[in-house]
């Protein structure tokens, strides 16, 4: 059976794509070695269904996205503090992600990069709550190169996929 113009039931089956994706991204960058030697440093692989979600659909079906991702992710793969470190990262950076969207004056690897660098700092910032000492600053830099080359890399992946995506998602 095939219902016309069913956009309710095509928007719900691109957010469990758009999940389904992001959970296996995350699956998949658990796997892959970390050869900084930095605790934390990760590729951000989810990131770029965020940021496609972003492009493509609302910002609030893209914000969904990334809290129901970061929700099945901590439950099945992490503990209480990965998901703290995870949801804070995931939030902050969403809200520096949407602003400088929405400003129009950065393109995807702008976007991605500071993304990337916010995600970092909220952790950081967590961290250092949770463990009561600013020692953690010492991380910053790495992290804040780490995030920029992955934020390079995520939004040029990303920018290339929102170009062969129709704009109607």
């Amino acid at each position: 059976m095939q219902f016309p113009n069913d956009k309710k039931g095509k928007r719900v089956a691109y957010y469990g794509l758009c999940i389904a994706l992001a959970f296996v991204l995350s699956y998949l960058e658990s796997l892959l070695p970390v050869f900084t030697g930095v605790p934390g440093v990760k590729l951000g692989l989810t990131n770029l269904v965020v940021l496609v979600a972003l492009y493509r659909m609302k910002v609030y079906d893209a914000l969904f996205i990334n809290v129901v991702r970061i929700i099945l992710v901590g439950l099945t793969f992490g503990n209480g503090y990965s998901f703290l470190y995870s949801l804070a990262g995931g939030i902050f950076s969403f809200v520096v992600m949407v602003i400088l969207y929405r400003s129009k004056k950065f393109g995807s690897v702008g976007v991605s990069v500071s993304g990337g660098v916010a995600h970092n700092f909220a952790q950081i910032a967590v961290a250092m709550l949770i463990m009561e000492t600013h020692a953690l600053l010492f991380y910053l830099p790495v992290l804040i190169l780490s995030g920029t080359m992955a934020g390079v890399l995520v939004g040029i992946l990303s920018g290339q996929i929102v170009k062969r995506l129709p704009r109607d998602l």
